[in-house]
């Protein structure tokens, strides 16, 4: 039994006494004690594939910030790993892949991965949620079909992953064949979270604002949709991170609540979107390095704009991690404090 479900009630639409909140990244970066503990296994990757130290990272920002939710500690790339095209987490330069997806033999070699395939995810989200108690919910998260298959064509991250389009574009039918790999793996590895105790799943599409808008309903919202479809167990959070463009799509899909990014407008969304989701977002990260009065003023600002009813608090992407924590810390506490 949770002792705080306003996560959940505002993501179903149920009344709730105040917006609740939550960081994406919230678990690690900013906070002293995920650093203390990254360094002691050596690294990141090294750190999500660990079950006990997945947890305690976890549950770090629920003790210190208060947020209303845990977001379990692991990476989207676990995916392509699971599926049989390992990656390497380099520091400062983010994920690289030793080897890509350049043909269709390559596309065949690549297994539909079980739940199981990303065991060590599996058995810390089934930690962490013995260990949290009830205290707040555990979200559990995939990366979106076309943001996994951006990184298995390009390799590591890109400012126009121009390779991921160029398949788009020139093996049409190998890219639906790989997506349809990637979707079938997502699904399974969320029913596996699902079962192992996560009470809400996000998918995020973290490159989503890369692709055209014809591009997106060919090649990527598809399969966020059956994703949703097959994802019936608990809500389901899509975002899409730069894809203004689809909102109102969005907003037909089988999932409960919509995130959105900075650049999308409270109102407008609300508009594009329609009454029966929730909306999840949106501040700047960056109002976090302004002073006190800032921060609280733009905080409040945010929630007035997305009003009492189907809001959850976030940020229009995740905390940076040179943010100092007690700005964190007052942005949650702003939330958490204000009354319509």
């Amino acid at each position: 039994m949770l002792k705080n479900d306003l996560l959940l009630r505002a993501a179903r639409g149920e009344k709730v006494e105040r917006t609740p909140v939550w960081l994406m990244r919230q678990a690690g970066r900013i906070l002293p004690e995920y650093r203390e503990v990254r360094a002691k296994m050596g690294g990141f990757k090294e750190l999500v594939e660990n079950p006990e130290f997945a947890c305690e990272v976890t549950i770090q920002p629920v003790d210190h910030l208060g947020v209303d939710a845990a977001i379990i500690f692991s990476d989207i790339l676990v995916i392509p790993e699971a599926m049989g095209l390992p990656y390497q987490m380099v520091e400062k330069r983010g994920p690289w892949f030793e080897n890509t997806i350049q043909s269709a033999a390559d596309i065949d070699r690549m297994i539909v991965a079980e739940a199981d395939d990303v065991r060590y995810t599996i058995d810390a989200i089934a930690m962490t949620k013995k260990e949290l108690d009830g205290r707040v919910p555990l979200i559990g998260f995939a990366g979106a079909p076309w943001t996994i298959f951006s990184y298995m064509i390009e390799g590591s991250g890109s400012k126009t992953f121009s390779n991921a389009k160029k398949f788009l574009y020139t093996e049409p039918i190998l890219a639906h064949k790989l997506l349809e790999k990637i979707t079938l793996s997502t699904i399974n590895y969320l029913k596996g979270q699902v079962a192992a105790g996560a009470d809400l799943v996000q998918v995020f599409d973290s490159w989503a604002g890369i692709l055209s808008p014809e591009q997106y309903r060919e090649f990527a919202l598809p399969y966020i949709a059956r994703i949703c479809d097959a994802i019936d167990e608990v809500p389901i959070t899509v975002f899409a991170k730069g894809a203004f463009f689809i909102r109102k799509e969005l907003g037909g899909l089988n999932c409960q609540t919509i995130g959105l990014d900075w650049n999308m407008d409270a109102k407008e969304s609300r508009e594009l979107i329609g009454s029966s989701k929730t909306l999840q977002g949106n501040l700047d990260p960056c109002v976090l390095y302004a002073n006190d009065e800032v921060i609280v003023a733009k905080t409040k600002e945010m929630l007035q704009a997305f009003g009492p009813n189907r809001h959850i608090a976030n940020l229009g992407h995740g905390v940076y991690p040179d943010i100092d924590p007690r700005k964190v810390k007052l942005f949650v506490d702003t939330v958490k404090e204000f009354r319509f």
